[in-house]
């Protein structure tokens, strides 16, 4: 018996078994889930992921370079009035700035074409903050009209190399949306710098708004020496590159309607916290906050409008991005003048149709910085955007502050009766009939732009040859 049972298993009662387990079931994942999941380290979406990254954080450097080039108007009636400066003298501090970021970006443009471009805009993002946080020990008109001189030098390096490396990363038919989000940074960095340049300003004095401007820069320095260099596009090496770009009869185009652009632009934004403070009664504050809405809210919208209206209108016709921001430079200027016929007082009226104005006005960069890449091959885009910001700056940004601040000061005296001391009243008249240069300069720059419209046809052709073409013929 003990034979028979010794190699049997014990039996166990079913209460000692316990509940019967329930077959195991499998299942199914989700086919979406399970495709996600699949291509989650798929190369193609960490491409993706890279440049969409790279992108943002393009974007947000961009920010920073308008934040800082902008912070002096926010804070320019409590430095006006602590210094005792003139209208033209505000306009001189304003045009510090882009007579060495015209010039320096010439070497620069040309240094983004050759060296690594990270590289460069890093520098260049440490030495313009750098200089932003010294603007604020400033203890006169000359020591901060130096400063600003520096200020200039470093963003200089921003736009040719950032521009160069979004054409490498983006294919043409995303470049308008993709430069377009790039773009954002101008009027988030505006208007960063009215709200948060007011606030402080009036709370803890204007020297302080430069140091706050001054830090972000160095943060995305050390990640922008983080970023892996794209390989570029690949296409031939010009021999004599100034010669080639002045060659395409658009470039001639864009380089007149940038300098226009920017005259009207930069007259605008570095009076208008000053023309809502003197002619609508509005505090700095309150001025900062008010300006942010036009340049950063309406412009916003305007810079996305204009990415997503090029690359849609290209994609009917080769000039569509050109006619795109002809019409909507047409349809900026009676908007402009609408605004400035706002009766004194009414600053919200004032800053709805200026709103409206400047989003129109803000389609332009999208679809003419899209429109540039169309017309230039890929070894000269570094060097194309600064030739085009050469002028859009020494012959538009540097005169449409000093040209609207002389404008106010002499239309200020004459209403005044030529009084050696012009009252404040006698200030806002004259800066507020300066200011209706602008619809007429905006309605200038949609000709030039049609005009555009009707050459870069031939343009693009001939960059498609150009690509297409080996290195050496």
């Amino acid at each position: 018996m003990s034979g028979s049972t010794a190699g049997k298993k014990p039996r166990v009662s079913i209460a000692q078994r316990g509940p019967a387990r329930a077959p195991d079931v499998v299942t199914p994942r989700p086919p979406v889930l399970a495709a996600h999941r699949a291509n989650w380290y798929h190369p193609a979406t960490a491409m993706e992921s890279r440049r969409l990254w790279i992108l943002a954080l393009l974007a947000a450097i961009n920010a920073v370079n308008f934040f800082d080039r902008q912070i002096l108007a926010a804070v320019t009636e409590p430095l006006r009035l602590e210094w005792n400066l003139t209208d033209t003298q505000i306009g001189w501090l304003g045009t510090a700035f882009t007579l060495l970021y015209a010039v320096a970006g010439i070497p620069l443009g040309r240094l983004a074409d050759v060296w690594r471009r990270t590289w460069l805009m890093a520098i260049g993002l440490a030495l313009w903050s750098g200089l932003t946080f010294a603007s604020g020990l400033s203890r006169g008109f000359r020591s901060l009209f130096a400063a600003r001189l520096g200020v200039g030098i470093g963003e200089a390096s921003c736009a040719p190399a950032a521009t160069s490396l979004i054409g490498d990363l983006f294919p043409a038919a995303e470049r308008a949306r993709a430069l377009s989000v790039f773009m954002l940074g101008l009027p988030a960095g505006l208007s960063l710098s009215y709200i948060a340049g007011g606030a402080i300003a009036q709370h803890y004095g204007w020297r302080y708004a430069f140091f706050v401007a001054g830090i972000p820069g160095f943060i995305l320095a050390v990640l922008l020496l983080l970023v892996r260099e794209p390989a570029r596009e690949t296409g031939p090496r010009a021999r004599s590159p100034f010669v080639l770009l002045l060659g395409i009869p658009t470039m001639w185009v864009v380089i007149v309607s940038g300098a226009l652009h920017n005259f009207n632009l930069y007259g605008i934004s570095s009076f208008l916290p000053a023309y809502l403070t003197r002619f609508h009664h509005v505090s700095v504050q309150g001025a900062g906050f008010y300006s942010a809405l036009v340049v950063g809210v309406m412009g916003s919208a305007g810079m996305l409008l204009g990415g997503w209206l090029g690359d849609a209108a290209v994609r009917r016709r080769p000039n569509g991005r050109m006619l795109a921001a002809g019409a909507a430079l047409l349809a900026a200027a009676p908007l402009s003048w609408l605004a400035l016929s706002v009766p004194r007082g009414e600053a919200p009226a004032f800053v709805a149709l200026l709103g409206c104005a400047y989003m129109l006005m803000y389609v332009y960069y999208a679809t003419v910085y899209a429109a540039i890449q169309d017309i230039v091959e890929p070894a000269l885009r570094g060097t194309a955007m600064a030739v085009y910001f050469l002028a859009m700056y020494l012959f538009g940004a540097s005169l449409g502050p000093v040209g609207t601040g002389g404008l106010s000061d002499y239309l200020a005296r004459r209403a005044a009766g030529g009084a050696g001391t012009v009252p404040e009243e006698f200030r806002a008249l004259g800066l507020h009939q300066a200011m209706h240069i602008v619809p007429a300069v905006a309605l200038v720059i949609a000709a030039v732009l049609f005009i555009g419209a009707a050459t870069i046809r031939k343009d693009m052709a001939g960059q498609r040859d150009s690509v297409c073409r080996p290195s050496g013929a």
